[in-house]
Parts: structure tokens; C-alpha cells; sequence
């Protein structure tokens, strides 16, 4: 046999993502996405073959190295167990290293999960640890993040109000996905453009939530996912690249691994008009004006109009590219899980498995996450038919 093998993405499972899950030990949480996951795929614990998890740092809940004891939670005892780390990008990592086992043909089905039990830490200030020989940041990822913001607005001339369009977007789209953390029924444009300033020019409705979470995914070959009860979703792309959080000559606006590892997503995808050919976008957006500068990062929109997609409205919902159907990381945000959760509802979206948050007609979508100081990305490209051979 030449060539990689096919995957598919045959289970998909999500807690309810909330502040605090008291009800539940690490354990227990991520026990009850994979059990979602397999029961999607209707599959036991015995048909998986190996198991790949992810999270953010162990600092954030204090336990060192919880695979350790989360290994028979998760159906692992026996069998071969991966951890996987790269920051706030590590959910989408964790999916890219599972597909690999997989298209290797290393393992033939496996279950990747990553989670956050982020109210058992102090993630803002877990965040904001000191560096020698420079500034405090301050107050978490707002503060290293503001001063990028500042720079898109003045290299661009954005207006003031494309950060509350996202937020107004994300939140609305957050009401029609059950598994969505933030559920603000009474959410309007003006309650986000009047929301407290946390990080100039980020108000207090324009940044994700902190949440209580994990989710889990099925992979498999061509010949599990023949036997698979729904469609899958097939991985056509799948990318990381990362770079340094400083260097000279860094451009932290548009860092060239984002437009790098989206350039080989589409390349192997076969993807040459990135804004025509795909139908959905899960973009890991942690603060709303990372919505537009993504948008040009990743090459749907020219250098400097990504904010003018926005405003158009062509990121909505029923838009051209709808961005974050589901709501995004501004509706929820389990730090180790986030990524994974925009890959998973990318997969849901061409299984035309989303729901009420469903963009009709999809057929393919990226899902993207990145992490530390933009210094991790991964993608992938998933479609509803097989890759051709």
C-alpha cells in the first residue's frame, strides 16, 4: 500500500461547557465527551487502539501530568497514550497528531480528547507569569494581545465598531449551539459597544469567557469509516508550524506560521480560492478584532479588508463565510479544549451534523486554532467526500 491513508471523523462528543463543573473531577469530565464521541460513532472502548490527549498548561488546575491518571478514565489502560502540548493551540494539535497515527496507518481507529477544568485555576494571572529583563504584561492574554489590536486598527484605519460586530455575531450564533458556554438571550449591538474598556480597544463583551470543558473526536480509516452509522468527515489538510513569540522583524499582526500553515492546508486540500471554495470557517477568535485579522492571515481577505468582510456581513451566519457558527471561543473557552472544539464543529458542520447553527450546504470547512504569543497554529480542511486517491 502506497500513499497516506484516508481519516475520517466518524465521533464527535462535547460537554456542556459552563464556569464550574463541581459535579465532576477531571476525570469525570473528560470521560463524558468521550463517551459522546464514541456513542456517536457507536463504537466501545475496546474498538480504540490508541488514545491522544491534549491540554494547556498543567499550572492552570495544578495537577502534573494528569494523563497519567486519566488513562483509565479514558479507556487507555493497555493501550499506547499520547500527550500533546502547544499552548492555547494544543486542542487543534492533539486532532492533527491523531489523524497522523491514523493516515500512517500507525493505528486504525483512535480517539483524541482534550479538555479544561479552568475553575480550578487562576488562568488570568497563570497567564500573566514575569519575565526578566522586561515589562509586566498584566492581566493575562488581554494585555499581551491589546497592543497587536492597536497595531491592525492603525495599519488598517479599521473603525472603532468591527470588535463589537464580531462579539455580536459570535454571542447570537452561541444561542443556537446547546453545548455554547455564554447563552446571553438578551444580547444586543449596543450592550457590547457599552461594555467596560478591560484593554484598550477590547471591551469586556469582545473577550471569551473562562470555562469548565473538553471534547473528543473518533478518528478512523477508509474501512472504519465504511462501517460508520452517519457520514464522516473526511480530513483533506492538516497542518502546525510555529515561530518564536519575539523576534526581530516578527510581525504579530499577521504572523507568517498562521498564512504559512494555512498555505499547506490548502495546498494539500488542493484549495487554490481559499474565500470561494470553502463554506465554513471555525476560527479561533479569543478576542473579536482577531476575527479580521485572521481573515487576511488566512487569505480570505486582502491585506487590510479583512475588517471590511466583517462589516459586510459576510462572516454571518447566512453570510458568504460564515466565521464561528457555533459561537466560537468568545462564547466558550476551556483553554486545552478550544482548539479541538473549532475542529470538531468544522467536522460537524460537513457531516451536517450542527444543528440549529448548521450553514446549509456545507461541504467543506477549515477549522483553525493558535496559542501562546501567536506563536503555535494548526489547521486542518475537512470535507464531506473521500480525498481522492
Amino acid at each position: 500500500m502506497s500513499g497516506k491513508e484516508p481519516v475520517g471523523v466518524i465521533g464527535i462528543g462535547q460537554t456542556k461547557h459552563v464556569s464550574a463543573r463541581r459535579d465532576v473531577s477531571l476525570a469525570g469530565l473528560v470521560r463524558e465527551a468521550a463517551l459522546r464521541a464514541l456513542e456517536d460513532a457507536e463504537l466501545g472502548w475496546a474498538d480504540i487502539d490508541a488514545v491522544v490527549i491534549g491540554k494547556a498548561p498543567d499550572f492552570f488546575e495544578g495537577v502534573m501530568m494528569p494523563e497519567l491518571y486519566l488513562a483509565d478514565a479514558l479507556g487507555a489502560a493497555g493501550k499506547p497514550m499520547l500527550r500533546v502540548h502547544t499552548a492555547g493551540s494544543v486542542g487543534g494539535s492533539t486532532a492533527l497528531v491523531a489523524a497522523n497515527l491514523v493516515a500512517a496507518r500507525v493505528h486504525r481507529t483512535v480517539l483524541t480528547l482534550a479538555f479544561e477544568k479552568q475553575s480550578e485555576s487562576n488562568a488570568m494571572w497563570g497567564l500573566s507569569l514575569p519575565v526578566p529583563f522586561q515589562q509586566p504584561l498584566l492581566a493575562g492574554a488581554g494585555g499581551f494581545f491589546a497592543p497587536y489590536v492597536r497595531a491592525y486598527l492603525h495599519r488598517t484605519s479599521a473603525p472603532g465598531h468591527i470588535g463589537a460586530l464580531v462579539a455580536y455575531k459570535d454571542r447570537r450564533n452561541a444561542l443556537k449551539n446547546p453545548y455554547a458556554h455564554l447563552h446571553e438571550e438578551d444580547i444586543t449591538l449596543e450592550k457590547v459597544r457599552s461594555s467596560p474598556m478591560l484593554w484598550d480597544p477590547i471591551r469586556y463583551s469582545e473577550t471569551c469567557p473562562s470555562s469548565d470543558g473538553a471534547c473528543a473526536m473518533v478518528l478512523t480509516d477508509r474501512a472504519g469509516a465504511a462501517r460508520a452509522p452517519r457520514p464522516p468527515a473526511w480530513v483533506h489538510g492538516g497542518a502546525m508550524r510555529s515561530e518564536p513569540t519575539l523576534f526581530a522583524g516578527k510581525d504579530a499582526v499577521s504572523p507568517r506560521a498562521g498564512s504559512d500553515c494555512a498555505a499547506d492546508v490548502y495546498r494539500q486540500a488542493g484549495i487554490t480560492e481559499p474565500r470561494r471554495e470553502i463554506d465554513a470557517v471555525e476560527m479561533y477568535v479569543p478576542f473579536s478584532w482577531y476575527e479580521p485579522m485572521w481573515l487576511e492571515n488566512l487569505g480570505f481577505a486582502k491585506e487590510g479588508e479583512g475588517w471590511k468582510m466583517t462589516e459586510s456581513g459576510a462572516t454571518e451566519l447566512d453570510g458568504d463565510l460564515p466565521v464561528n457558527p457555533s459561537g466560537g471561543v468568545l462564547s466558550t473557552n476551556p483553554i486545552g479544549a478550544s482548539g479541538m472544539i473549532r475542529f470538531a464543529e468544522a467536522a460537524l458542520q460537513v457531516r451536517g451534523a450542527a444543528g440549529a447553527h448548521q450553514v446549509p450546504g456545507a461541504r467543506r470547512a477549515l477549522g483553525h486554532a493558535y496559542g501562546g504569543g501567536s506563536q503555535f497554529f494548526a489547521m486542518w480542511l475537512v470535507a464531506a467526500e473521500p480525498p481522492v486517491s
